[in-house]
């Protein structure tokens, strides 16, 4: 069937944009992505030994610079990649695009990062190493994962 004269012919409906859906491939690569990431990042900080609080605690006391030799190295390569990948790929393997991540100092950063600072400095851990370290049995670790989670909480409330 044609258009009559003068007219437009109707731009065919265009499909309705599919959402995945919690059972969909792309959320299960998603998750496992997510889970494999997490299981090494918590044997990169258990092979390091940055799960034991008394290796964090002798960094602080700058009595072991080994915690700064894995920080740094990870600061590299995080550097490394958040320059270069866009660059030399088209869009991320799990996203549509990449994400940029401002961030502003104001007076709750400046509070939540001296809270962090002191929690990190009385304990030895924070929540990546405590969560790693309860893998390898050490049970007073959930000791600072409740100090870690009020915290949160206190901050989740104040922020409403």
């Amino acid at each position: 069937m044609s258009a009559a004269p003068g007219l437009a012919k109707p731009a065919p409906a265009a499909a309705p944009k599919r959402e995945a859906t919690p059972a969909s491939p792309i959320n299960l690569f998603r998750a496992l992505a997510t889970l494999a990431s997490g299981a090494l990042f918590g044997f990169g900080l258990s092979y390091a030994g940055m799960i034991r609080p008394e290796v964090v605690l002798s960094f602080l006391r700058f009595q072991d610079w080994g915690l700064l030799l894995v920080m740094g190295g990870a600061v590299m390569v995080v550097v490394l990649v958040y320059q270069l990948a866009p660059r030399l790929m088209a869009r991320p393997v799990l996203d549509d695009h990449f994400h940029r991540h401002p961030s502003s100092w104001n007076r709750d950063t400046a509070l939540g990062a001296a809270l962090f600072g002191v929690g990190w400095g009385l304990c030895g851990v924070c929540p990546g190493p405590a969560i790693a370290g309860l893998g390898t049995g050490n049970w007073d670790l959930l000791w600072a994962l409740g100090g870690i989670s009020l915290g949160a909480l206190a901050h989740g409330l104040r922020a409403r």
